[in-house]
């Protein structure tokens, strides 16, 4: 009998805990709810607060842009008053280019510079390829200029590009080669 004393006692104590933690335990759960609620409230509003901010930055960007861009709107609007006198047109236009890409440049656009170069996948894409006596894989022409925007291809250069001169007799046998039915 004496070995129940100690275990009833044990779970008297423990009821005793319990009904006094209970009254603790409520309020600091209903305290961590409240924290957590208002945690998640300001976790909300935050993400609006940096959505919005991320819009007006994003327009006035824009706005900044098309501002240096009214100098060449100005230019380009006196080179087509003056259409009928050839030259001044010429010249207008001429301007107008020189400011456009000045302004392009000056917001990190630069062209990739093909022509003479070896063909290099990561900034050129061949059109067109023709025998020549220059080494295989360089830049003949370049059809379509290529763009780098900073660090980032933004369009590739269309170029054509040196293939080696065959002389007649391998020319002859690829030719066999690929169809077999001439012989």
């Amino acid at each position: 009998m004496e070995s129940q004393k100690p275990s009833d006692e044990k779970t008297a104590e423990k009821k005793e805990l319990k009904k006094s933690k209970k009254p603790g335990d409520k309020e600091k759960i209903t305290e961590l709810t409240d924290d957590l609620q208002r945690l998640q409230a300001e976790f909300e509003n935050y993400k609006k607060r940096a959505d919005k901010e991320k819009q007006e930055f994003s327009s006035y960007a824009k706005a900044d842009l098309i501002a240096k861009l009214l100098p060449l709107l100005d230019t380009f609007e006196i080179a087509l008053r003056n259409t009928k006198d050839h030259e001044k047109f010429v010249k207008g236009m001429e301007m107008v280019f020189a400011q456009f890409f000045s302004a392009l440049e000056a917001e990190g656009l630069r062209p990739i510079n093909a022509e003479g170069k070896k063909f290099d996948p990561y900034y050129h894409e061949v059109m067109l390829k023709q025998e020549s006596g220059r080494e295989e894989g360089i830049v003949l022409e370049e059809l379509q200029k290529g763009y780098m925007f900073k660090d980032k291809v933004l369009r590739y250069s269309k170029v054509k590009i040196s293939e080696k001169i065959q002389d007649k007799e391998d020319k002859k046998d690829k030719d066999n080669r690929n169809n077999p039915q001439k012989n």
